[in-house]
């Protein structure tokens, strides 16, 4: 729904130029794609489509985003410094938003000296969503680069320093690493004697790091 519905949705206006938008285009467009997904994401028609079984589905989804964008991937960011990254960027800013603006859809919680936040409004928050998305489809669609400024710098940038260094601390106990890579599988064509293809073998790399040394060799700009 991110990629091929939310991206592939919403128009500039004829008299928009692409790069309206300057530094913060990628964050915008990635926070209208998730908007998008998460929106329509608690819709009953998902169900009538047999897309999820229930709308508990987009609830679980609800809960995984507010905790990544306001908690877990402060982890990934050194103590002190900003979020830079345009997808971080992105989830910081919708989750932000959400504590912020969402007439106490989400509210901020601290129990044993732990911070944690809590959806107590499901159905306020997919409407915090769709005005979200209302907002930036405009800022886009008219190219309003102050107001994609003002709303990114506003929620999608700065960091609360006692709060990055408590999920510093709490992530850096648990001994895992803040990133996951995939490796993904090979497949390879099994062709009879004839030259028809009867099957496909996967196999896998051994390593990550060989994954992506034979995805240089192979699809590298600079080899071409």
């Amino acid at each position: 729904m991110h990629e091929c519905l939310g991206h592939a949705s919403g128009q500039l206006l004829d008299t928009t130029p692409s790069n309206a938008l300057k530094e913060y285009s990628s964050c915008l467009e990635e926070a209208r794609a998730d908007l998008f997904a998460l929106y329509y994401l608690m819709d009953e028609k998902m169900i009538e489509l047999g897309l999820i079984p229930s709308l508990e589905t987009g609830m679980a989804q609800y809960d995984s985003y507010i905790r990544n964008g306001l908690l877990v991937q402060l982890a990934r960011i050194p103590l002190g410094e900003k979020v830079t990254e345009a997808h971080m960027q992105d989830r910081k800013l919708i989750s932000e938003f959400a504590l912020r603006q969402g007439d106490g859809c989400v509210q901020e919680r601290v129990k044993n000296g732990k911070t944690y936040f809590e959806i107590t409004d499901y159905k306020k928050l997919r409407e915090t969503f769709g005005r979200l998305l209302y907002i930036i489809q405009d800022i886009k669609s008219r190219g309003d680069y102050e107001a994609g400024r003002e709303l990114v710098e506003t929620y999608g940038v700065n960091i609360d320093i006692d709060l990055h260094k408590e999920v510093i601390q709490r992530y850096n106990a648990l001994g895992i690493k803040p990133y996951g890579g995939f490796v993904n599988p090979v497949l390879t064509q099994v062709k009879d004697k004839k030259g028809k293809v009867t099957d496909i073998k996967v196999t896998y790399p051994s390593t990550f790091l060989e994954q992506e040394i034979e995805y240089g060799k192979h699809y590298s700009e600079t080899e071409k």
